[in-house]
């Protein structure tokens, strides 16, 4: 049995979910200890319990530890099928991280993965659903992972609510040199609900200012739903940025903070944003052939990753602090 320590680096739940994932695809028991022990509240969370759910009904697993605040879990998978299901975090719970999970054992199942999760599609210290649509899966794409995101409705902290509906497709990932592009046209989706149009119109028409030395595409999306709040979520191929509204800040900073940190994540020169340069790890890991990127900055995250996939599959992942450079030698287990 693989054991994998939960505290090291980061210390929080992105250990948890490449752990559970790997274990699925390599059909190794794993045991996960300290978990999220660098967390004001360590132990499981809700939206980690859902992920695990989820892994377990994708595999068959046997799991000892499921419950909240657990901070050890011991999972033991059998055979990755396709099935259709559904996963309801409860409130506000990133779906986001739940499809973490799931998007990397999917694409290794025997048939097709067709699952709906519901809780949280755009909340504080997660990816926002249209970041892991247009951003990570558009790389997964370029490997050749076959996976489809729709939203059907959005989720806001504290009520939730949001509903996400995605197929995977088994794929045959082949490892690739990711390189800077020029950025000459920007996306984007400046969203609110059960707020005035206005609040998504200003955060769009903020960012724009911000970025004027770029052809912009900035969809306003307005919505009524059991939750309330408003974000807005920019990118480019395989960089992106987002920012939250929140009570009391005025929609112009969402759109600026959102502008400025995909900038910022241009001026770096980097072939892939921080997060992306993260999420990606995974999927490189398991594809055919070698992965290479450079990074805006090398983050705890990453390095966290880097440990956990080392462990299950061998010194794959190497990552230059100098030239924040990642190099990731694949397994060929897809």
């Amino acid at each position: 049995m693989i054991k994998i320590d939960g505290s090291f680096g980061e210390g929080g739940g992105q250990i948890l979910r490449t752990a559970i994932a790997l274990s699925c695809i390599t059909g190794k028991a794993v045991e996960i200890y300290n978990i999220r022990a660098n967390r004001p509240n360590p132990g499981l969370a809700m939206q980690h319990l859902k992920g695990i759910e989820a892994a377990k009904v994708l595999s068959n697993a046997e799991v000892e530890g499921m419950k909240k605040g657990s901070t050890k879990v011991i999972f033991k998978p059998k055979s990755v099928k396709g099935k259709m299901f559904k996963i309801d975090v409860g409130t506000a719970g990133s779906i986001s991280l739940v499809l973490q999970v799931i998007s990397p054992i999917a694409i290794t199942a025997d048939d097709v993965v067709d699952v709906t999760v519901i809780g949280g599609t755009d909340v504080k210290w997660s990816p926002p659903i249209d970041y892991l649509k247009n951003v990570t899966f558009y790389g997964l794409s370029r490997m050749g992972g076959k996976a489809n995101l729709m939203i059907v409705r959005r989720g806001y902290y504290p009520k939730g609510g949001g509903k996400v509906k995605a197929i995977f497709e088994p794929s045959k990932l082949v490892g690739l040199e990711f390189k800077a592009k020029k950025i000459e046209k920007v996306y984007g989706v400046s969203h609110c609900q059960n707020l005035p149009p206005h609040v998504a119109e200003r955060q769009a028409k903020s960012a724009k200012t911000f970025l004027k030395n770029f052809k912009t595409e900035i969809k306003v999306e307005v919505s009524s739903g059991i939750s309330t709040g408003s974000g807005i979520t920019i990118w480019s191929k395989m960089i992106g940025s987002s920012s939250l509204g929140e009570k009391g800040k005025r929609a112009e900073l969402v759109g600026e903070e959102a502008a400025k940190k995909f900038i910022e994540e241009v001026n770096s020169g980097a072939a892939l944003d921080e997060w992306v340069g993260d999420q990606i790890m995974i999927f490189a890991a398991i594809a055919k052939g070698t992965t290479r990127y450079t990074v805006s900055k090398i983050t705890k995250h990453q390095i966290s990753n880097a440990y956990v996939i080392n462990e299950f599959l061998g010194d794959c992942v190497k990552i230059n602090e100098k030239s924040r450079e990642i190099y990731i030698k694949g397994s060929g287990i897809v």
